[in-house]
């Protein structure tokens, strides 16, 4: 049984795909180029935003792409969201049982803890770990390796638990157990490739699991 647990935000603990895609829509109308659905964006939900955008508009207008995005979300996006069912249930039995559960998102920290505070999930974590907003630890690797030494936690005693393959990656990357749940926005596919080492279809399955 892993003593630290680290979740993924996005897609693991709420989703937030009202919030992003129509962010991501409000800031490529404001660069002038072509909108895509909502549907068409599902893949953003996970990687690093500056990462999505250099694919939808390229690398010279991916900066200013964030920064119209951030205009939105910030006041907006970010609480077009929804905790997943049954995830408070989920956290409080673990937090219970006295495993030390902390969030690592590639998202900046100062949205990540709104965004925890604002749907009442802030009270089960005893560490919150994110980006910056100058991109630093956007990447899951780096973020996971700093979390790790800011929080004091032997990597052997943790589990990542995401939906996405950077969560994955990144927890391999620095010595973790692995939960992918396949609730999010990642498939199956995409976590098996990733070398994910157990799934959970439903935020209920998660606690027989790590306990």
């Amino acid at each position: 049984m892993a003593q630290t647990i680290f979740f993924d935000l996005d897609g693991t603990l709420t989703d937030p795909m009202v919030g992003i895609t129509g962010s991501i829509q409000y800031a490529m109308e404001k660069l002038g180029v072509d909108v895509p659905t909502a549907e068409d964006l599902l893949w953003c939900i996970g990687p690093p935003l500056l990462e999505n955008f250099r694919t939808l508009v390229g690398d010279d207008r991916a900066p200013a792409a964030v920064a119209h995005y951030r205009e939105r979300f910030s006041t907006v996006g970010l609480y077009e969201n929804t905790p997943y069912s049954g995830i408070h249930d989920a956290l409080s039995k673990l937090q219970n049982a006295e495993i030390r559960l902390c969030v690592a998102s590639s998202k900046p920290h100062v949205y990540v803890r709104q965004i925890l505070e604002h749907f009442e999930l802030i009270p089960y974590f005893t560490d919150v770990f994110g980006s910056e907003l100058n991109g630093t630890r956007t990447d899951k690797s780096e973020l996971l390796r700093y979390a790790l030494s800011e929080a004091r936690v032997d990597a052997s005693e943790a589990t990542m638990v995401g939906d996405r393959k950077h969560d994955i990656v990144g927890a391999l990357d620095n010595g973790l157990s692995t939960v992918g749940v396949l609730y999010g926005y990642g498939s199956s596919e995409e976590l098996t490739q990733a070398g994910a080492h157990r799934f959970a279809n439903a935020p209920s399955e998660l606690v027989s699991m790590l306990l």
